[in-house]
C-alpha cells in the first residue's frame, strides 16, 4: 500500500521554488492590489459562457508530495484551461514573471488532464488590464505527456528539499513534544499565563492575556505555543513586537528554549529594509545593485546553506547573504517559508500589504500569532489604516513633474483648493471625500502610473512617493465608514488663503484587523496593561469567544511605595505653576534615598521646562535627558547611565522609548516620578475620537482619553519593580490620581499612601 503523502505544497509555492530565475528587480511595476486582482478575475470569468468552471480545485500526489491548488478557470466546450493574471495600464510583464506564470499554468494543465483523463488541452495565460478592462491572452496547446513530464521534473527538483523539510518537521515536533521549561521553575504567575496560552492554542481560540511586568512573558508565551505545535500541527509561530527591544527579548527566549531541548527549531528575525540594505544608495534591480543581479540564480545555494544556520537573526542573515552575494533583506523574506518561529514587527502581519498574513493565506498555514505589548496595537493599527495628503508635497511635485503628469496635478490642485476655500475653520470633518476630488486623485494616480510604466529607468522619488501616498488615500477612501473620519486641517497661507492638509484618519482599527486575526489558528495578545479588556476587544476586533486571563501580580505591596502628590495639578493651563513643586518633590526624594530615578512628563516641551528648572535649582544632582528622535545608539547610552549603585535622574517622555519594554532591575532603578495622567491632548481631533467612540461603544471619554492615558502611566510605573527582590518608590503627580475612577484603574496590588 503506497505511503500517505506527508508534504503539502501549493502549486504557486512549487513553481516559485523551481521556476524563478534571474535578477531581483524592484523597479516600479504597477501591480494591482489583492482586491483589484480578485475583482479582475471576477470580470474575466464573468464574461465566459454557460458551463465555464471557475476556481477548479486540483491536486495530485508525487511520492510524499501532495500538490494542490485552484486553477482560475476551465471551459469544457473549448477544452481550454485559463490562468488569469491582472496588471495595470501599459505595464510590461517582466520575462521572469511570465516564466513563472507559464510554469503554474502547465502544472494546473497536467493536474486537470489527470483528473479528467484528457489526452491534452489548450492553455491560455490571460493578462487582464484592470484599467482598460481588456484581455490579452497568450495561448498554446499541450499534450498530456508533455505536461506530465513538466510536472514530474518540477516535483523532482522540489522533492529533495521537501524530504529534508519533512525530516526537519519530524525532528522539530519530536523535540518539542519532549521540551522542558528552560528555567528551574516558573516564576509566580508565569505558569498560569503559559497554561492559558497552551489551552487557547489547543482550542484554536484567541486569547487576551494581562500579565504583570517582570514575570517573563516572552518565554511564558513562546514555550506553551511550541509545546502545542506538534499536537495542533502548527506550521509557524509569529512573534510580533512593536519595538526592537521586544524582538531582542523574543530572540533571547527562543535561544533559551533551543538550548533546553528545542535544538531543531529554526528562528528567523525580520529586519526593516532600511536597516538590512547593504547598498542604500543603489536602486534595487540587477542593472544597479550587484546583490540584485542574478539573485534568484544564487538563492538556492544561500537557501541550502541556511539549513546549517537554525538561528537566523539579523547578523546571521547578513553573513549568509554576504557569503552568497545576495540581498539580505529579500533573503530573509525567502527564509520565512523555511522557518518555524518568525520574530518581526506588527506591520508584517497586520498592515495592508502584510507579508506574513499574505503568505499564511496563500499557503494555508496553521499559524499561531503572539502579539507582545499588545496595548500598542490600537495606535499602530490606526496608523496602518490612516492616509494623509500634504499640500506642500503637491506644490513641490508640480514644480518638477514631467509634462505628462502636469495637467492631472493641476486639476487635483484645483479640487484641493476648493476644499481649502470652502470653509474658514482650522479643523473640519466632512462626511465623505467629495466625488470630484476622488476623480481628480484617480486621474492623477493613472497619469503617474502611465508615466512611471513608460519610463522605468527615470527614477523620480517625489513622483513615486506621491503616487503611493495618493493610491493609499484613494483605496482607504473607498472603505470610509464610521470607523474612520475624513478631516481637513487648514493653516493660513498669507493672502492666498489656506494650506489644507487632508487626512483619512482611522479611529477604530477593528474592521481592518479582524480578517488578519481570523486567518490565524490562534492569536495571543499579551501585555501588562490590557485593562479594561472590553476596550481592547472592541477596538481590535477580537471575536466574541476570545478567552481572557488576568494573571495576578507576583509582587507585594510593600515592595513599591506609591504616593499621590494631590496638591499639584499638571493640567495644561497649570503646567508652568506646577514646576517648582515637582522639582522640589524630586530633589527631596533623591536626597532622602540616593539612587537612580526616572521622571516622566507628558511631552518634550513639558520635559524641557522641568529639566531647565531642575538644573538651575539643583545643579548637584546628576541628570540626563531623552532627546527628540534618539537613534538606537543614543537610547542605549541613555539606559547605560542606570548603573548598579549609580545616582541620578533620567528625564523621559511618557509613552516614549523608555516608558515600556525597559528592564532595569535591582539598584539600577529605585523609583519613578510620573508628572501627568498621560491623557491625550484635548483638541479637535481627539474630540472627534471621543464622539466616534461614544457612538460606537457608549464610552467616549474613557475610550478616547482615560484608558489610553492611564495605560501609559501603569507601563511607566512598571519599570520600577522587576523582580521579587526589588524595592522602590513611585510618585503619581497630579490631583486627579486621587479620584476614585482613576484609582480603580490602577493595579490592584498597589497600596497607595494617603494623598499628600
Amino acid at each position: 500500500m503506497p505511503a500517505q503523502p506527508a508534504y503539502v505544497v501549493a502549486v504557486r509555492a512549487l513553481c516559485e521554488f523551481t521556476a524563478k530565475a534571474g535578477d531581483l528587480d524592484l523597479r516600479f511595476v504597477p501591480t494591482p492590489s489583492a482586491q483589484d486582482g480578485v475583482a479582475g478575475h471576477g470580470v474575466v470569468t464573468g464574461r465566459r459562457g454557460a458551463g465555464y468552471q471557475a476556481e477548479v480545485a486540483l491536486s495530485a500526489d508525487f511520492g510524499p508530495l501532495h500538490v494542490r491548488g485552484r486553477a482560475d478557470g476551465y471551459d469544457p466546450a473549448a477544452n481550454r484551461l485559463e490562468e488569469i493574471k491582472t496588471f495595470r495600464g501599459d505595464a510590461a510583464v517582466p520575462d521572469n514573471h511570465r516564466h513563472l506564470h507559464w510554469a503554474q499554468a502547465r502544472i494546473y494543465g497536467w493536474l486537470l488532464c489527470r483528473k479528467l483523463g484528457l489526452p491534452g488541452l489548450e492553455i491560455a495565460v490571460v493578462y487582464f488590464d484592470i484599467v482598460s478592462q481588456r484581455e490579452h491572452p497568450v495561448v498554446a496547446h499541450f499534450d498530456a505527456p508533455a505536461l506530465e513530464a513538466f510536472f514530474v521534473q518540477s516535483c523532482e527538483r522540489f522533492l529533495h528539499w521537501a524530504q529534508a523539510e519533512m525530516a526537519h518537521r519530524q525532528a522539530r515536533d519530536a523535540a518539542l513534544a519532549q521540551l522542558a521549561f528552560p528555567h528551574q521553575g516558573f516564576r509566580p504567575g508565569q505558569r498560569e499565563l503559559a497554561q492559558a496560552v497552551y489551552n487557547a492554542n489547543r482550542a484554536g481560540r484567541h486569547l487576551l492575556a494581562q500579565a504583570p511586568t517582570g514575570i517573563g512573558k516572552s518565554v511564558g508565551t513562546l514555550f506553551p505555543v511550541l509545546k502545542a505545535m506538534p499536537g495542533q500541527r502548527l506550521d509557524k509561530v509569529f512573534f510580533l513586537s512593536a519595538r526592537s527591544t521586544g524582538r531582542a527579548v523574543a530572540l533571547h527566549a527562543a535561544a533559551a528554549l533551543r538550548a533546553h531541548g528545542a535544538q531543531p527549531l529554526r528562528v528567523l528575525e525580520l529586519t526593516a529594509r532600511d536597516k538590512a540594505c547593504e547598498h542604500p544608495e543603489l536602486a534595487c534591480h540587477g542593472e544597479s545593485c550587484p546583490l540584485a543581479r542574478g539573485f534568484y540564480d544564487r538563492l538556492p545555494a544561500a537557501r541550502e546553506a541556511a539549513r546549517a544556520v537554525p538561528v537566523r537573526d539579523r547578523e546571521a542573515v547578513r553573513a549568509l547573504a554576504r557569503e552568497h552575494a545576495v540581498c539580505p533583506y529579500y533573503l530573509a523574506q525567502e527564509l520565512v517559508r523555511w522557518s518555524d518561529v518568525v520574530v518581526a514587527d506588527y506591520n508584517y502581519y497586520f498592515d495592508r500589504s502584510a507579508m506574513l498574513y499574505a503568505l499564511t493565506v496563500a499557503n494555508g498555514w496553521r499559524a499561531s500569532v503572539l502579539v507582545d505589548e499588545a496595548h500598542n496595537l490600537v495606535e499602530r493599527g490606526r496608523a496602518m489604516y490612516t492616509a494623509e495628503l500634504d499640500p506642500q508635497a503637491l506644490r513641490a511635485l508640480r514644480r518638477s513633474a514631467p509634462a505628462a503628469v502636469s495637467r492631472p496635478l493641476a486639476r487635483l490642485a484645483r479640487q484641493w483648493n476648493t476644499l481649502a476655500r470652502q470653509g474658514d475653520d482650522a479643523y473640519e470633518v466632512l462626511p465623505d471625500v467629495p466625488a470630484a476630488f476622488r476623480r481628480a486623485l484617480d486621474e492623477c494616480c493613472a497619469a503617474a502610473l502611465a508615466y512611471m510604466t513608460e519610463h522605468p529607468g527615470a527614477h523620480d522619488p517625489a513622483l513615486q512617493r506621491f503616487y503611493f501616498d495618493a493610491l493609499h488615500f484613494a483605496r482607504l477612501a473607498e472603505q470610509l465608514d464610521a470607523n474612520s473620519l475624513f478631516d481637513i486641517q487648514r493653516t493660513p497661507r498669507g493672502r492666498r488663503g489656506h494650506h489644507a492638509r487632508l487626512c483619512l484618519r482611522n479611529v477604530i482599527p477593528a474592521p481592518f484587523l479582524r480578517p488578519r486575526l481570523a486567518a490565524a489558528h490562534s492569536v495571543t495578545l499579551f501585555s501588562a496593561t490590557l485593562d479594561p479588556a472590553d476596550y481592547y476587544l472592541d477596538t481590535l476586533g477580537l471575536p466574541a469567544d476570545c478567552a481572557r486571563v488576568q494573571v495576578p501580580s507576583p509582587f507585594r505591596a510593600d515592595q513599591l511605595s506609591v504616593r499621590i502628590a494631590s496638591r499639584i495639578s499638571t493640567r495644561y493651563a497649570r503646567r508652568e505653576q506646577s514646576l517648582p513643586a515637582i522639582v522640589a518633590l524630586m530633589a527631596d526624594q533623591f536626597r532622602a534615598r540616593r539612587g537612580n530615578y526616572l521622571a516622566f512628563f507628558s511631552s518634550h516641551e513639558y520635559l524641557q521646562q522641568a529639566v531647565a528648572r531642575f538644573a538651575v535649582s539643583h545643579p548637584d544632582i546628576p541628570h540626563w535627558v531623552q532627546a527628540r528622535g534618539m537613534d538606537e545608539a543614543a537610547q542605549a547610552a541613555f539606559l547605560a547611565a542606570f548603573v548598579e549603585g549609580g545616582e541620578g535622574i533620567g528625564f523621559a517622555v511618557l509613552g516614549g522609548a523608555f516608558a515600556e519594554g525597559v528592564d532595569l532591575p535591582g539598584e539600577r532603578l529605585i523609583g519613578a516620578f510620573v508628572a501627568t495622567l498621560g491623557l491625550p491632548q484635548f483638541n479637535a481631533v481627539n474630540e472627534q475620537f471621543r464622539a466616534r467612540m461614544e457612538q460606537a461603544f457608549g464610552q467616549g471619554y474613557a475610550y478616547a482619553y482615560l484608558y489610553p492615558g492611564l495605560r501609559k502611566v501603569v507601563q511607566a510605573a512598571g519599570r520600577v519593580i522587576r523582580t521579587q527582590q526589588d524595592q522602590g518608590v513611585l510618585y503619581l503627580i497630579d490631583d486627579r490620581f486621587a479620584a476614585a475612577q482613576v484609582r480603580g484603574l490602577l493595579p490592584s496590588w498597589w497600596e497607595i499612601a494617603p494623598a499628600a
